[in-house]
């Protein structure tokens, strides 16, 4: 047992399992003398890179990291914007109550129909990205905001109202269900950690800080202003996307993705080196013209991931030339390609499975229910602070939020110091072994914030009359905080334990948090009713302990199911993937 995880017997190397750092004394300096595998040597101990680099200079991770860091900047900076289109109306309840003559239940649908569009869209565009890319659906999720959110703005009816939070909400889909796996893409496994924050902070963080702005907005010009202020700062982020936001999706050769082969895997790519006398230098460059490397580069590629190796014949006969670079007019086009051979059909049913691996399903739950109680706290918000004792209007319902924002960015900071820092540590200590189960340490923060937050917010809201206003806001952004936290532990785990899978992944738990969500919103004022607040925020935060303290069967199993998925391949068993012998 390494550090808690149970080794599995059946496999030698497990999927997800990498050596990373350097030692002279240990077998990795043996692999690394034999197959020159390419390493970052910047800091004082040497790590392998995972995955490997290919010899393409439009490999993404052959690109400079500051290149790769400007395309994380302008994704997260647009997901600011599409995170910020669901909370959009949390501090303007009264205000369309009383625009549009209807209750306080048919204004949270306006929200809840707008994650429908999000969830649905994002199954249907998480298979496009598989066959085409995400650059493509990247632009159109930003045009489809610009559209939706001026066509909201115009609205002046509550049904013309709704369809357009639904188109808006398939806007959002791109950004929510793809942008942590264009992480994948883009960043070797010892850089996504603070980058995996920034991305769920700028998907999340933004969520907390719009409500501020809207009430205020709402009370000096007007709601409609709240959606056309995205509109305009959408079209402003259009070019950038265009100019600046490649395909980041690779069709990369099966054996340089080391984090995801599996014994036979490493096998197959020592005889492939062997038989073709592959050199992987030392450096992050580009091959010289006629070097050694660019001569016998072989290319095997399958997939958005480029995971599933071909049969040992093809890996035996080696490509002679390295692609040239891109030109400028290419890396323009919405399309450069198809990513894999495989039906769009077959991968549109992909991610449904996947809710009954028990790694995936654990990270819906991990991310999923922690988001479902905040879109609660924030429908039941406005209806808690506008009556008595407080009679709160929208601009103080908004400054509400400020403590739930201050929570995402302390979480953002806590989350991105622990996440490499925690690995890197584990790893030291397991012997210069990553093991993907390391990211799980992440939910202990989670649960202490989250919990103790849901069950504080409950018993002080209760009560406003004697806590006052703040104090419940303090344990929101305490919730908040665990739920960034969360957010980034299952999506490093998903990332670094199943990145073959991980796009599947991502629209499961973007299915299941915003389903999740939208039931949340049928039955949110009815359980406050019935139960009251604190009975109904202390059950939730019960749940969510149970939901937290699943981790720990996941930390200790999670090779073995890791082992067990490979070799019982449930996408493979149902027809919905083919791997080549």
């Amino acid at each position: 047992m390494g550090l808690g995880i149970l080794r599995d017997a059946s496999m030698e190397h497990v999927p997800g399992t990498v050596n990373v750092l350097e030692d002279e004394t240990s077998p990795i300096a043996d692999r690394r003398a034999e197959s020159k595998l390419k390493f970052d040597s910047s800091g004082p101990v040497p790590i392998i890179l995972v995955p490997q680099p290919s010899d393409d200079p439009n490999d993404p991770l052959n690109w400079p990291l500051w290149k790769r860091d400007v395309i994380l900047v302008v994704l997260s900076i647009v997901s600011v914007m599409a995170a910020a289109c669901s909370p959009i109306l949390a501090a303007n309840t009264l205000t369309l109550s009383l625009y549009f003559r209807r209750d306080f239940t048919a204004i949270s649908l306006l929200t809840g129909y707008h994650l429908c569009g999000v969830g649905v869209a994002g199954v249907l565009f998480v298979a496009s990205a598989r066959v085409w890319g995400k650059r493509h659906l990247y632009l159109l999720g930003t045009v489809l905001l610009i559209v939706s959110s001026a066509w909201a703005g115009a609205s002046t009816s509550y049904k013309s109202l709704l369809w357009a939070r639904i188109i808006q909400g398939v806007g959002v889909a791109p950004f929510e269900a793809l942008v942590n796996a264009s992480v994948g893409d883009l960043y070797f496994v010892h850089q996504r950690g603070v980058r995996m924050a920034l991305s769920n902070l700028a998907l999340f963080g933004s969520a907390f800080f719009t409500p501020i702005l809207v009430g205020k907005i709402t009370n000096t010009i007007g709601w409609q202003w709240t959606f056309y202020f995205i509109a305009i700062f959408a079209g402003l982020a259009l070019p950038f996307v265009i100019m600046f936001v490649p395909e980041t999706a690779y069709r990369r050769a099966a054996f340089l993705n080391t984090d995801l082969a599996s014994t036979e895997d490493l096998l197959g790519a020592a005889s492939h080196d062997r038989d073709s006398h592959l050199i992987l230098t030392q450096t992050d460059r580009d091959p010289t013209p006629g070097s050694a490397t660019e001569k016998s580069k072989p290319y095997d590629t399958h997939g958005l991931n480029g995971v599933e190796p071909k049969s040992k014949s093809e890996m035996k006969t080696p490509q002679r030339t390295v692609p040239e670079k891109d030109s400028f007019a290419r890396r323009m086009l919405p399309f450069n390609g198809r990513k894999t051979d495989q039906s769009f059909w077959k991968l549109l049913l992909r991610p449904f499975p996947l809710f009954f691996h028990p790694a995936i399903f654990w990270a819906c739950l991990i991310q999923g229910t922690l988001i479902g109680w905040t879109v609660l706290i924030g429908v039941v918000l406005a209806a808690i602070f506008l009556g008595p004792p407080l009679f709160f209007d929208e601009v103080k319902t908004g400054y509400m939020y400020t403590g739930a924002f201050v929570g995402a960015l302390l979480g953002f900071i806590l989350s991105g110091v622990l996440a490499d820092w925690s690995a890197r540590f584990m790893t030291a200590r397991n012997r210069g072994v990553y093991e993907p189960e390391f990211r799980i340490l992440l939910v202990i923060p989670q649960l202490i914030c989250g919990c103790a937050g849901l069950y504080g917010f409950g018993i002080t809201s209760a009560d406003v009359a004697r806590y006052g206003p703040y104090t419940p806001d303090v344990f929101f952004g305490l919730e908040v905080m665990g739920m960034v936290i969360g957010a980034v532990a299952s999506a490093l785990y998903i990332v670094d334990a199943h990145r073959d899978i991980s796009v599947e992944a991502f629209t499961c738990l973007l299915m299941f948090k915003n389903l999740f969500s939208f039931g949340l919103t049928w039955s949110a004022y009815d359980w406050i009713l019935e139960s009251g607040i604190r009975r109904t925020f202390v059950a939730i935060g019960s749940v969510q302990l149970v939901v937290c303290l699943l981790s720990i069967p996941m930390y200790i199993l999670g090779k073995k199911n890791r082992s067990f998925f490979h070799r019982h391949d449930i996408l493979e068993l149902l027809g919905l993937r083919r791997r080549s012998s």
